[in-house]
């Protein structure tokens, strides 16, 4: 039986054209990537604070250790109901799953609007523009305050769904920027208040139709997270996230129940490059969708960022100057459609 193809919000249908197929540099090279045991996977219900409460307990160090070793680890026990993750997905894959002219009203290339579908691209010299086999919805999300204005009318669900996964999306972040404060040694509150009192929150929904030749395209290209911390939830049962893990591509498989946990840019500079924001990308594969949902928590545009002065030690000298995230934001856009390297751009020579 023949597939119909995929449409794109702006009526494009998904195809091996020359559109989005990469030259064959960039292209994943799929029997290279190496499975691991897996990355950690952490279960949150381990024990959480040790006698003295300060922060040495075991969950504290596995969380540490993951955040230095890998910039990767999955969550188990989280407290998120798993009912209400599938309504997410569902409602989400209904939204893509919707004609392209209902996704078209969110269509922009402008960059400043809070609310769009996007598709993204590389730039290939000789070629213009590849695009990625896929297409995203990214809106802003709040765990306490009404942001239901910015959400879709259609799916008619996606608006309650939407506002109860983010105030337990919310909770899930306090709890790990916690942990992660108290893994480098400071005080349990001390990320959140250097990333902001007002951080900008957003979600990037990500929709990867099967592709007849996985090794020609890609979903996503290689890139850090410019955020703080990223929590994703993917559809289980569909592979297609790879890490990076000494040189090698790892695929980080959909672990029933759990959520991926990444760092991102702003903590690897606020931790002084002890905690990794590590490159990964989105693979295709031939027989079934791929979903899944990002919950981006990332400083506001005034928030100055800087290596923490408590990890700025003998030995260990600041390895970043001191920014605003706009400026971080300028450096991102001014990198768009190459692989981006936006941190880099704010180190310290030696």
């Amino acid at each position: 039986m023949e597939v119909t193809p995929f449409q794109l919000a702006n009526k494009t249908s998904l195809s091996l054209s020359p559109n989005f197929i990469l030259p064959e540099e960039k292209r994943p090279i799929l029997s290279e990537v190496f499975p691991l045991a897996s990355i950690p996977i952490i279960d949150l219900n381990d024990q959480d604070i040790d006698d003295d409460g300060q922060g040495s307990s075991s969950l504290v160090s596995k969380i540490s250790q993951a955040c230095e070793e890998y910039g990767f680890f999955q969550i188990i026990n989280h407290g998120v109901p798993k009912e209400l993750c599938q309504r997410v997905l569902a409602v989400v894959t209904e939204f893509f799953q919707s004609p392209p002219e209902e996704r078209a009203q969110f269509l922009t290339t402008d960059h400043t609007k809070q609310v769009r579908v996007l598709n993204y691209f590389q730039k290939v010299e000789g070629q213009g523009k590849v695009a990625m086999w896929g297409e995203s919805f990214t809106h802003p999300w709040h765990p306490t305050e009404d942001f239901t204005h910015f959400l879709p009318k259609n799916p008619p669900q996606y608006r309650e769904v939407f506002v109860e996964y983010a105030r337990e999306i919310g909770v899930l972040m306090d709890r790990l920027l916690s942990l992660i404060s108290r893994g480098l040694g400071l005080e349990k509150d001390c990320l959140k208040r250097k990333i902001g009192e007002r951080p900008a929150l957003y979600s990037l929904a990500n929709y990867y139709p099967p592709c007849p030749d996985p090794e020609l395209t890609m979903g996503l290209p290689a890139h850090n997270d410019i955020v703080a911390l990223t929590v994703l939830l993917q559809l289980e049962g569909v592979a297609g996230l790879q890490v990076i893990k000494d040189g090698k591509w790892v695929p980080v498989d959909a672990v029933p129940d759990a959520f991926v946990v990444n760092l991102a840019d702003q903590i690897q500079v606020l931790s002084n490059g002890r905690y990794k924001s590590v490159v990964h990308r989105a693979v295709t594969n031939k027989w079934l969708p791929r979903v899944s949902v990002a919950m981006f928590y990332a400083p506001n545009n005034d928030t100055k960022i800087g290596p923490i002065e408590d990890l700025i030690v003998e030995g260990q000298p600041a390895m970043y100057r001191n920014y605003s995230y706009k400026e971080f934001m300028e450096e991102f856009y001014r990198q768009e459609g190459i692989r981006r390297r936006v941190k880099e751009a704010f180190e310290l020579q030696r």
